[in-house]
This record gives C-alpha cells, structure tokens and sequence, in this order.
C-alpha cells in the first residue's frame, strides 16, 4: 500500500492513516456489475443532444434502494427530531463502549486549544434540494426536499458580510445551491462586496434544464467552484452518486474546462472534492491529487487545480450506512483511534460560521444538519440567527460547540470543507 508518513519515518502519521491513492480499485463487499468506461466523445456528444433533468432517475432510484426506504418509513414513523436524537445516542454508546471520553474533554486532556478565532468564511446552506442523493450525503439532500432559503434571510447575510471585516469567503453550498432562487443573487452580492465566493457544486446541477448559462455565470463572476467528484472511477462514483452521475459530472467538468476553469495560467479555480466510499480515511490528500490529476488527464483530458479530501462524518445517511452494516462502533473506534493532535488548529468551526436556510447559525455544516446551533448560553437555550447578529465579530467569545462526529475531523490528516488540516510529507 501506498502510506503517508511523515518525512524521514515509515511509520504513517495516524494507525490507520493508510488508505492507498488507487481510490478506484476499492470496492465494497456487496459487489455490483462492473460499468464500462465511456470515452469523452461518447460523453460529450450526449450532452450536446440537449439538457436532460437527473431528478426522474434520482427519483427511481430512491424509489428501489432499500436504505432509502427504511429511512424514510423511519421518518414517517418517528419524525426528523427523533430519529436525531437517537442517531446522536448511538455515537455516544460508541464511545462509551470504547472507553473514549467526550470530544471536547479529550481535547483539554491533550491541552489543545479549540477556541474560536476570528470568522473567515461565511458559509450558507441556501437550500435542502438537489437533483440527487448520494449515500453518503450528511445534508440528506434529495428532490423531494423543498427547504429554501428566503430573500429576506439571504439579505441578511450579505448585510452581516459586508460589516465582518475578517470574512474573506462566501461559501454557497446545498443540496445543489445553484437551483436556489437566492443563488445567483447571493453570488453577485458577494463579489461586489469584494469577497472570494465558493460554490459546492455536484456537478450535475450544469445539466439540468434551465441552467445552461450556469457555467457562463459562474466564469463571469470569478466564482471558484469546489466540485464533488468521489472517483475517478465510473463505477464508485455511480454507485456513491446514483446512476449516471459519472458521465454527466464529466460533461461539465469539459464544460467548465472550455469556459477556462481548472486550466493553467487561469484565474478561474476549479477544485475537486474525494470522500471516501465506505467506512476507511481518505488517503493523502497530494498523493492523490496526483493519482486523479494523471486518471482524468489521460482518459478523458481533464484538468482541474486541487483536489479536496473530505472524513465522512458519522451522521445521518452515512450514519445509516455504518448502522445497518454493523460498523458503526468500528469507525468511531477508527476515528478515535487516528485522533491527530495537529488536525485540531485547523479545523473549520473554529474560522468558519454555518448559516442554515432558515438563518440559523451554526459552528459547522455538520452541526446544523444536527440541529446543534451557536447560543449565546451555556444552557444552548437562546440560539443564534443571522437576523440576530451585527458582525461576526460579536461570536468570539462564545465557545464551539462539539459532539462525538467531531473525531471525524481530527482523524488522520484532518478534514475540514477546505481539505485536510495537516500538511503530510512524502515518504
């Protein structure tokens, strides 16, 4: 296996820091027919016979994957709050059994500090809708979610931008944000304000109908674009992503290639996003830019900047994943087990603030899919809102809140919406 060390050791940085970068010839133990790999011009030449929505398929979909469906009876039978809640036990009885203390003690044993400092991106969940829904999505994002956010939240968090001095990054994510009737407006506003603006981007959202300027859009505005692409192989991706998202994630990342994204000498950035596809750490993350950069390069010559690599939380569709395959104690031990001391200044509750469609802030995307929001007490009675707040400056002294999942971003290499929190050296 290829493993990341540190430079002068063969031992790897974390036990288990040790996934290798051929991410494509992982599988699974329940086996799947293997899918032929199209080439470009086979790929390309379906886009142009015109725009085809992937909501029908992600609807069929949905409709015959049984995780899918226990789910949702689980839903219906109990309510989101609850099924929550017992999500949230599930992860302490882990820990528990495990003898691993809370995540916020163990870092005062460590004598780490996990304080918040100044607020350097914004991040919004515009809305909950998205033309799929991946397996592991912890946002549980689907066509059959109609959370949005308001005009009226979205001018308050421009407002809030403008008077945070120390935000340098507006980061729009979803569900697929740029099918949110708030998106292009919060994209304008943001680069007139001078910021850097982020879309988390699932690629397939530049297929839908209606969004055939979406990648002109994108270019005009200097809008970076962190895309999600969990493989270079067809296959992982489609069995991660739903049937189909392989090739219409490469019809718009050529698009995206044609429009200068991702191409050297470039200013239009154009990021890639890994998460693994079961239950192991993402492998290094230079190693395996490398390792994609040569895959999409040499068969479907594509370019793009950076890859990301990005810990599955163990919280919702995840969670579910790990839970009915029995393996949800053995990845909190894992996650416990690759504890990085080093993971800890970088991750992103401590920069960055969550706002969630309704307003709601959050110390982290993960938090508020959890319904853990920002408060101004102690006993997380009176939670923050966008509407609620001047500047982001008022929440520095106010402590982040934590929760077992929170091990996830401190495994191995570290994880962070912005990639892994540890630079690691080649052997």
């Amino acid at each position: 296996l290829s493993v990341a060390c540190r430079a002068g050791s063969s031992k790897p940085v974390t036990p288990d820091f040790t996934t290798p970068v051929n991410v494509g010839d992982i599988r699974l133990g329940r086996p799947r027919p293997q899918q032929a790999r199209d080439n470009l011009a086979a790929i390309v030449q379906r886009r142009e016979a015109g725009p085809r929505s992937l909501v029908d398929e992600t609807l069929r979909d949905m409709e015959v994957d049984e995780d899918f469906q226990l789910t949702a009876k689980r839903l219906r039978e109990v309510g989101q709050e609850k099924m929550t809640l017992d999500e949230r036990k599930q992860r302490r009885r882990a820990l528990d059994r495990l003898n691993a203390p809370p995540f916020h003690e163990f870092v005062k044993q460590q004598s780490l500090d996990l304080s918040r400092k100044a607020s350097r991106i914004l991040q919004l969940n515009v809305g909950l809708y998205c033309n799929q829904a991946c397996s592991h999505c912890h946002v549980e994002s689907s066509p059959k979610r109609s959370e949005t956010m308001s005009q009226e939240t979205a001018d308050h968090c421009i407002r809030v931008l403008e008077s945070s001095p120390s935000v340098t990054t507006l980061d729009l994510t979803g569900g697929a944000p740029e099918l949110q009737p708030v998106f292009r407006d919060l994209v304008v506003a943001g680069r007139k304000a001078g910021k850097e603006v982020i879309d988390r981007c699932n690629l397939t959202a530049l297929q839908e109908p209606g969004q055939e300027d979406l990648a002109k859009f994108l270019a005009d505005n200097q809008v970076r674009v962190v895309a999600s692409l969990p493989c270079y192989s067809p296959r992982n991706v489609n069995m991660q992503r739903g049937s189909g998202v392989f090739d219409r994630s490469v019809q718009a990342l050529t698009q995206l290639n044609e429009m200068g994204y991702g191409v050297p000498d470039s200013n239009l950035k154009l990021d890639l996003v890994y998460n693994p596809i079961g239950g192991f750490l993402p492998p290094e993350q230079t190693a395996l830019e490398t390792k994609y950069k040569e895959e999409l390069w040499d068969s479907l010559g594509i370019v793009f900047n950076n890859l990301i690599t990005i810990t599955n939380m163990p919280i919702k569709r995840f969670a579910d994943f790990l839970y009915r395959r029995g393996e949800l104690e053995e990845y909190m031990n894992l996650l416990v087990r690759n504890f990085n001391p080093s993971a800890v200044d970088g991750v992103m509750c401590r920069d960055t603030v969550s706002v969630g469609w309704d307003g709601t802030l959050y110390d982290c995307d993960f938090n508020q899919q959890l319904g853990l929001p920002i408060t101004w007490d102690e006993r997380r009675e009176r939670k923050l809102s966008i509407s609620s707040v001047k500047s982001l400056d008022e929440l520095g002294s106010l402590d982040v809140f934590t929760d077992p999942h929170c091990y996830g971003c401190t495994a191995g290499a570290g994880s962070s919406c912005q990639g892994s929190t540890v630079s690691v050296d080649e052997p």
